[in-house]
Order: C-alpha cells, then sequence, then structure tokens
C-alpha cells in the first residue's frame, strides 16, 4: 500500500510541475508585477481558454498532492 501511495505522489508530483510549466506569465518585469496585482485584484483580467483549463488542472493536482502527502506520513 505505501509503495503504490508513494508512487502516486511521484507522478501527481511530476504532472503537477508540467502544469506549472505549461502556463503563461501573468506579468513581465516589476512594472507588470504592480499594474498587473491591481488588475487581478480587481478582476479586469479573465483567464481564458487553455490558461483557465491549466489553472484549473493546478488546482486540482495541488489539492491531490497535499492529501497523497498527509496520508503517506499516515502510514
Amino acid at each position: 500500500m505505501h509503495a503504490l501511495l508513494m508512487i502516486l505522489l511521484v507522478i501527481v508530483s511530476l504532472a503537477l510541475i508540467v502544469v506549472v510549466l505549461l502556463q503563461s506569465g501573468k506579468s513581465a518585469g516589476l512594472s507588470g508585477a504592480i499594474s498587473g496585482g491591481a488588475e487581478q485584484l480587481f478582476g479586469k483580467q479573465k483567464a481564458r481558454g487553455m490558461d483557465l483549463i491549466l489553472h484549473r488542472v493546478t488546482i486540482v493536482l495541488a489539492v491531490i498532492f497535499f492529501l497523497l502527502t498527509i496520508i503517506v506520513t499516515k502510514f
């Protein structure tokens, strides 16, 4: 059981890394970070298409990763 959980954890970890690297950057440079944060805060910038899918997949994989990590530490 422990070996199966560890294999799943490694697969989810690698998938999470790949999905995060596939996402496009939200802003470029320091000036983009300041204005990009304001746009994100007030909801003027909406994610569409592939960015939205990657964002949702990232959330799901992160939740699975944390759950698997907690379960592995219990065994």
